[in-house]
């Protein structure tokens, strides 16, 4: 594959895993607006790890969430899924710093260094998988409680945090794609050694020994 591919394919992989660690504290996965008069508008926002609100006047309180178990269950999967993401994206880009052909970490084995560079690109891909699942389960819970008209609680939106994951998702499948394409699976081709004879080579059948002798014979006492 042609290096420049592969820098930019790096480069796409590095952003997604920068992105999945911006997203991840991010604070505004999910808000909901109180509306009121001027004193008492107030703006409730949440991520995984806690709850905050901000009133007019820009004071804002902050809550964690208390107990882990007590959370919902696509809560704690959505937290599992991200840790996991940003663990699998290091693998992926030390992979891919290592596999590229304009890297000399690896030595000079090209096909080594391509199956480590589609092997650093099913690590992309899977960190864009498990952050796809994560917000897009996250975001399936916002809209599935503010279509439901029987829902008692607060109603929330999709906040900037869900947003900044999708993209992350986006650009470290792509990234991991095009890793994955680099990877040579072909083995190094084995070339014959040339054989070369210090003695003339005569090609045909062998002659009989007769034949032999009683040329043998001729050439002797001619």
């Amino acid at each position: 594959m042609d290096p420049v591919v592969e820098v930019v394919a790096l480069v796409l992989g590095f952003v997604g895993w920068v992105m999945v660690g911006v997203a991840l504290p991010n604070r505004y996965w999910k808000t909901s607006t109180v509306d009121g008069n001027v004193i008492t508008t107030s703006t409730i926002y949440e991520n995984l790890w806690m709850s905050c609100a901000t009133d007019s006047t820009g004071v804002h309180n902050c809550r964690e969430f208390p107990s882990l178990l007590a959370l919902n269950g696509y809560i704690q999967a959505s937290r599992a899924l991200m840790i996991a993401s940003i663990v699998l994206g290091s693998f992926g880009l030390v992979g891919g710093l290592i596999g590229i052909q304009c890297s000399k970490a690896g030595g000079e084995n090209y096909v080594l260094k391509g199956r480590i560079a589609g092997a650093s690109g099913v690590f992309f891909i899977l960190q864009g998988l498990c952050t796809m699942v994560s917000v897009s389960w996250y975001a399936f819970n916002i809209t599935q409680n503010f279509f439901d008209p029987f829902y008692p609680g607060t109603k929330y939106e999709i906040g900037e945090g869900l947003y900044i994951g999708w993209c992350s998702a986006v650009l470290a499948i792509a990234g991991g794609v095009c890793l994955t394409c680099s990877c040579k699976l072909a083995k190094e081709e084995k070339y014959p050694v040339a054989y070369q004879s210090r003695g003339t080579v005569y090609s045909g059948a062998a002659p009989s020994r007769s034949a032999a002798a009683s040329t043998y014979g001729r050439n002797a006492y001619v």
